[in-house]
């Protein structure tokens, strides 16, 4: 093979690595971010316009390259409300000039909910093997319990009877605990990371006495606090970062959990 057949094989290869690498999601659920990669805008550079915490999406712009005469860029959003919008409507020139007439770029931010709700619902009752195992546990004290009981009638040893120590009531860390790991390790569906997500919100919700204020302004609120955003920054962490962590405490990130138990979480959460 001839050097200019090498060089134009290796540069074919390279534009197909870059292609596969990018990233072109125009649609994600409330709260979960994406990313609009290698969109050429005309016109000078652009930034992201000033913001509040009541807009419906979040934009940032990760990086910025020539093209031509105008610019390439990747974008990172967020949606906090159903509907369909548009990314330039939060960017503007960085030289004070008009951004008026940039293709549009359009995403849209669907919700996990049913369509006649806008705020996390109730929760729903689950089962005892979802928090840890209850239901077997108490198979298991029973089946000891009646072992007992006929050895002392066979035998004639008369003991007096003690009762089964029962479990300890599950909490809301034994919940989370297979939701977390189940994102951690990348094998978490969508509907998964919507109910880890969900149960972050509503909890927090109660306890930060974030209950009046709109949902987007509660998962803002509830991001920067130290204690109540630790975990949900590290769910953010798993599912969008280039690299993801891999030595992560999860005992002291689900700490905050154990102090309610689940039918306590419910009875707050309602």
């Amino acid at each position: 093979m001839s050097s200019l057949a090498k060089l134009l094989l290796a540069t074919a290869l390279c534009v197909t690595a870059a292609s596969a690498q990018t990233r072109d999601q125009r649609e994600a659920t409330v709260g979960m971010r994406a990313h609009v990669d290698q969109v050429v805008l005309e016109g000078t550079e652009l930034v992201v316009a000033p913001t509040t915490t009541k807009a419906p999406v979040l934009v940032r712009i990760l990086a910025t390259w020539p093209h031509g005469e105008h610019l390439r860029y990747d974008l990172e959003w967020v949606g906090f409300e159903e509907g369909t919008f548009d990314l330039t409507d939060y960017l503007v020139r960085k030289d004070g000039s008009s951004a008026e007439g940039l293709k549009p770029v359009e995403v849209k931010v669907s919700s996990v909910l049913p369509g006649d709700m806008f705020e996390p619902s109730e929760l729903e009752p689950t089962q005892g093997e979802r928090l840890g195992g209850y239901s077997t546990l108490q198979v298991a004290f029973g089946a000891a319990w009646l072992a007992g009981l006929l050895a002392i009638l066979f035998v004639g040893r008369k003991r007096a009877e003690q009762p089964a120590a029962q479990p300890a009531p599950p909490t809301l860390a034994d919940r989370l605990r297979p939701l977390v790991e189940q994102v951690a390790s990348g094998a978490a569906a969508q509907a998964q990371k919507a109910e880890l997500e969900r149960l972050l919100v509503a909890f927090w919700r109660a306890r930060l006495g974030l209950e009046g204020a709109k949902a987007a302004d509660a998962v803002m609120a509830i991001r920067r606090d130290a204690e109540a955003g630790a975990l949900l920054r590290q769910v953010e962490a798993w599912l969008h970062a280039p690299t993801p962590p891999a030595d992560v405490d999860l005992a002291t990130l689900l700490a905050p959990y154990r102090s309610v138990t689940a039918a306590q979480f419910q009875q707050e959460a309602g």
